[in-house]
């Protein structure tokens, strides 16, 4: 078993060669400009007979848009679980040889993009832990608000399982490694009773998928902020962060996994506890960004209600122009819906290149000045002598979309018009979006006229925040709005308890160190 040179127990365990650096270009122009990060993508399979390692591979390949930093897969034959992860694409994690080594009856899978703990291998998931009676592996969409508290009960976990935490094996600084630790010490009880114990102690946004050698587990928070769903194959069940990746292996929809519920699958069939009253504030930015646009959340299909909010931003904020055109790929439905609603033609402005995603390669700062466009190039013949209305989904920073106008302009525009499809982001995400901080949004400085200036457009129109509900086919009381109204669902604590690297810091702290647990994360 190999794991960087560090030798595991109790369970055979493989990790790549690959290694590289962890950072995502998202800008037209500088990749180190990054709008909001997506939340994770988690999926699970239990199915006897079935390839359950390619099956996961595929569901992770059409979640990859939800976390494209690392990539994990974790099956189990009945008798042990092996665990195969890396820094990277899911492409770029998985092989033919790989995945035809990973053999078993049931399998979980992990795309990740970082929200508690550094971009780093130690970090990826799933995370694995011994028990008493075997093992498990877990993977986690969303971000947990209360991780102090969690690793003070990690940390006073009674005798050989409290110490390996607290001396740690591997270092993994994430909420996740947590809940892994608190669900994996169950001596006196099944791991399902377990569950039911530790679930309603952890606060904030959560969807987990986990298992041990012969069963399935899935959990979603009261609030239900992330979605998951469970689907039906043949011959077994999967649960998936959305429903474009039952679609992709071929399973047919069942239900959501409510919020407050726990599904657990084995030999026996499907069975499910309510751990908490739900109180549903799913995430309004899912409709806006983060799903697939095929996907289908609390019976609202995500791509019609883009095309939606569009059609609203429109009627908010018209204006004479020649030609409507998207930010691709997100701002694409609501550009269609504004070009629909206003009558102006729809047309690419922007050539995007698909092969950009994640890159170990970053341009130097020379490179960065001359101006190397590494998303997206502007369509000159398109674009000359034109009026432009240009839709996108979000403005975070405000550097993305500056860069943007400057290209349309040397394109030869007339007019750039900047339209937005969601409200000014006003505030940090701490339920699993990993926006700037909030000094860095810039909404939270200047009006919208200031912004327009500051990007360079001749105008800027947000839509407004009942537009955006309206066109989600929701209520608003069950929404988390908090990114755009500052009016957070789960009451969080102290900002000195909250933060992305909240744990690498206390435990580099040497006052601290000695009480707080370093995490193994294999």
């Amino acid at each position: 078993m190999r794991s960087r040179g560090r030798r595991l127990q109790v369970v055979p365990y493989q990790t790549s060669k690959r290694t590289g650096g962890d950072g995502r270009l998202t800008a037209a122009i500088d990749p180190h400009d990054q709008g909001p990060q997506d939340a994770c993508g988690v999926f699970g399979v239990w199915a006897p007979g079935e390839d359950v390692a390619k099956l996961t591979y595929f569901g992770l390949y059409a979640l990859q848009h939800r976390g494209q930093e690392s990539a994990g897969i974790a099956v189990s034959n009945g008798r042990q679980i092996l665990v195969y992860k890396d820094m990277g694409l899911v492409s770029q994690v998985f092989d033919e040889p790989t995945l035809d080594s990973l053999k078993g009856h049931l399998a979980i899978g992990h795309s990740r993009y970082s929200t508690t703990g550094a971009s780093t291998w130690h970090n990826a998931q799933p995370t694995f832990r011994p028990t008493a009676d075997g093992s498990i592996a877990l993977g986690h969409n969303g971000n947990l608000i209360n991780t102090h508290e969690l690793r003070e009960m990690v940390g006073a976990l009674p005798g050989p399982a409290g110490e390996l935490e607290i001396k740690g094996v591997e270092g993994a600084t994430n909420d996740t490694s947590l809940v892994t630790a608190l669900l994996a010490h169950h001596p006196d009880s099944s791991l399902e009773q377990r569950a039911l114990e530790v679930l309603p102690q952890l606060r904030g946004a959560y969807c987990f998928v986990w298992m041990n050698e012969n069963t399935l587990y899935a959990a979603r928070d009261p609030q239900g902020i992330r979605p998951l769903v469970l689907g039906r194959l043949d011959r077994g069940w999967v649960v998936a962060s959305e429903d474009a990746a039952l679609a992709t292996i071929g399973a047919s929809v069942v239900r959501e996994v409510e919020p407050g519920e726990l599904i657990v699958i084995d030999e026996n069939g499907l069975r499910s506890h309510k751990f908490a009253e739900p109180a549903r504030k799913g995430c309004v930015f899912e409709y806006v960004y983060l799903a697939r646009p095929d996907a289908t959340i609390s019976g609202r299909n995500v791509h019609e209600a883009r095309v939606e909010m569009g059609r609203l931003l429109a009627r908010e904020f018209p204006v004479d122009a020649d030609l409507v055109m998207p930010v691709p790929e997100s701002g694409t439905p609501a550009a269609s819906g504004y070009a629909a609603e206003s009558g102006i033609p729809f047309g690419q402005g922007f050539v995007k290149n698909a092969y950009v995603g994640r890159t170990f390669i970053q341009p130097s700062q020379t490179l960065r000045q001359l101006g190397i466009r590494l998303k997206l190039n502007a369509l000159e013949h398109m674009i000359r002598g034109k009026r432009i209305v240009v839709v996108d989904d979000s403005i975070v920073r405000g550097n993305t979309q500056r860069a943007q106008v400057r290209m349309l302009r040397e394109a030869g525009a007339l007019e750039v018009h900047v339209r937005i499809s969601s409200p000014p982001v006003k505030w940090p995400c701490f339920y699993g979006i990993d926006f700037a901080t909030r000094a860095e949004l810039i909404a939270n400085g200047l009006d919208v006229d200031e912004i327009a200036s500051s990007v360079g457009a001749d105008s800027l129109g947000y839509i407004s925040l009942e537009g955006m509900i309206e066109a989600t086919g929701q209520p608003a009381e069950r929404l988390c709005q908090a990114c755009f109204t500052g009016e957070y669902p789960i009451e969080l604590p102290d900002e000195s308890l909250l933060g992305k690297h909240l744990l690498e810091a206390t435990l580099q702290s040497p006052t601290m160190g000695r009480a707080l647990p370093v995490l193994n994360n294999p």
